[in-house]
């Protein structure tokens, strides 16, 4: 049907009429819920399945050196033009479940179980939205750690402080491992920051796992179809990986950027957990110009949930572009 002036005033009229109409209020049929549903999402990789599980979100106040070479007031530009709140970070995680189809494998292992318990829940959520994603953690074939951070380790333990993927050998980066098991290196740590790395690593690997590790070089597979890639600068051996199967690939960047709106859309900026921030920015720069040339999608540690897209080139940085949602696998 046309729609004629005659029509949209009378709409106009109605709506206009509206507030003078008696008004009845509905009764909710069910209690308000308090809590969300758990967060996993699958996706395909030719044979591979990913199952991108979320350990939760870090909400913390903007401070003065998160960019280091950049003044709060622009980072709050930044985050306004996201449409994100100024003056708050939101730090997301994502560790990933993957179904080869012959091994589980998992990559990295989120904040852990203190975590969960400090922050009344909002982080340290991966065993349990990986337990109700419908995987055992006694099942892991394998756990493979991109870099020694505690949000990527400290679920490596059980709340004892037991092994929390009792049958699963554990590979980590051959030159992350050395780095920090070297007292050397531990000796002429400076600063809260990094002395407090060296001993959650001591803790994690030599305590808890009791050295039981399977250090991994960059350029190999360390589990089917899972090529290890080097790109240090958020740490010295920090590690990113290529899952191939069939014609299909993903890129997993690990921590090469953290937040997206700042860092992505912004590579130049130096962030306060990069360790040597301008190889850093060096890494940034090489893996985004490689995926924005090749089209490759990537999934991100720190990406919004559930952690994937694809970037392009957008002016000096690039542009995160989200997959869509897919309802079925």
């Amino acid at each position: 049907m046309e729609l004629t002036r005659r029509h949209a005033l009378a709409g106009a009229a109605a709506l206009a009429a509206a507030p003078l109409l008696p008004t009845v209020s509905a009764q909710a049929a069910a209690p308000v819920a308090d809590k969300q549903a758990p967060s996993f999402y699958r996706y395909k990789v030719g044979d591979a399945q990913v199952n991108v599980i979320s350990d939760g979100v870090n909400n913390f106040a903007l401070g003065d050196g998160f960019v280091l070479n950049v003044k709060k007031d622009e980072v709050n530009a930044a985050l306004e033009k996201a449409f994100m709140p100024k003056d708050k970070m939101s730090i997301q995680f994502a560790p990933l479940v993957i179904n080869t189809g012959g091994k589980l494998v998992v990559i990295d292992t989120g904040n852990g179980p203190a975590a969960f318990a400090a922050s009344k829940g909002a982080v340290g959520q991966f065993i349990a939205n990986m337990t109700a994603a419908g995987f055992d953690p006694k099942n892991v074939d394998m756990v493979v750690i991109s870099h020694f951070h505690g949000d990527h380790v400290n679920g490596l333990l059980t709340a004892d402080g037991g092994p929390a993927f009792p049958n699963a050998e554990v590979l980590v980066p051959a030159t992350e491992y050395k780095y920090w098991m070297d007292d050397g290196e531990m000796s002429r740590a400076s600063g809260e920051r990094l002395t407090g790395l060296f001993k959650n690593n001591r803790r994690v690997f030599e305590t808890g796992l009791k050295k039981k590790v399977t250090p991994y070089e960059w350029g190999k597979d360390v589990a089917p179809g899972l090529l290890a890639v080097e790109s240090i600068g958020h740490t010295p051996g920090h590690t990113s990986y290529v899952l191939s199967s069939g014609s299909d690939k993903i890129f997993i960047q690990s921590d090469v950027t953290n937040l997206p709106a700042l860092f992505v859309t912004n590579p130049g900026w130096h962030l306060v957990f990069d360790q040597d921030p301008a190889l850093a920015e060096k890494t940034r720069r090489k893996v985004y110009d490689m995926l924005a040339a090749d089209k490759m999608r990537v999934q991100g540690f720190h990406y919004p949930f559930p952690a994937n897209g694809y970037v392009e080139k957008d002016g000096n940085g690039y542009r995160l572009v989200p997959a869509p949602w897919n309802p079925v696998i």
